[in-house]
């Protein structure tokens, strides 16, 4: 049962030589809308909506933003004419590296000039469809912090049917990484909650199946620079590579 990921890794790293950028209120609030958009725009029956929403609470974005962003992905709100699209977006970093992005955008042609610029400044390139995604499965994830009883956390996840978990043991953060089917994530959360672990965030995030070995500090620092570039963009939601850093 007990597992790894090495995305996880990778951020935890990454978070070392450069501090990860916290999500923009635009990315925040066009999260709600998509959340809106896919489901009902009801948080008390919409889990996706209703992390959305905490996460942008949680980043102190005003109320009326909120109520705005679900009343965008309900279709009831009439001051604003634009289309927003939900894109996803694949390549290649440089050594390789398979990389995918999602984006929600109200002009696609900006955005994708956009990556396609971060990964040419990169040594990558932005590549069609499809060219990386079959490398990835998306999860549901639960980040939870403190100082984990494996043996109570195991429990849990039989009891959920939760595919793996990472205990997280480092010098400055305690905590673990329960992967389960997108499904099965509302009710691992509510698990989780009543066995008085404390949830510190939930999320859908695409595994990589297979993992590259970066250890060359020159590609180590293109890479991070195209993951910093890209988040850093508003139209750009989630970035999710398969390369794993080697110290």
């Amino acid at each position: 049962m007990a597992g790894h990921s090495k995305w996880a890794n990778i951020k935890r790293q990454k978070a070392v030589v450069d501090a990860k950028k916290g999500k923009t209120f635009t990315q925040l609030s066009r999260a709600i809308i998509v959340a809106a958009r896919n489901g009902i725009p009801d948080p008390e029956g919409n889990f996706q909506l209703r992390t959305a929403i905490e996460k942008a609470k949680a980043a102190s974005i005003p109320n009326d933003n909120i109520e705005r962003a679900i009343a965008k992905g309900a279709g009831t709100y009439t001051d604003d004419d634009s289309i927003l699209e939900e894109i996803r977006y694949e390549g290649y970093g440089i050594g390789g590296v398979a990389v995918l992005i999602e984006a929600l955008t109200d002009n696609r042609n900006r955005t994708a000039a956009d990556i396609r610029s971060a990964f040419t400044k990169n040594g990558g390139n932005l590549g069609e469809t499809g060219c990386v995604s079959w490398m990835f499965e998306q999860k549901g994830v639960v980040i939870i912090e403190g100082n984990i009883e494996e043996e109570k956390l195991l429990e849990v996840c039989l009891e959920t049917d939760a595919h793996s978990y990472e205990i997280i043991n480092e010098e400055d953060y305690q905590g673990a990484e329960i992967f389960t089917t997108i499904d099965g994530l509302e009710n691992l959360n509510q698990v989780l909650i009543n066995n008085y672990f404390c949830v510190k965030e939930i999320e859908l995030r695409w595994i990589p199946n297979n993992t590259i070995e970066i250890n060359d500090q020159g590609q180590i620092k293109y890479l991070l620079r195209l993951i910093d570039t890209l988040e850093s963009l508003d139209d750009v939601q989630n970035v999710t590579a398969n390369f794993e850093l080697v110290e």
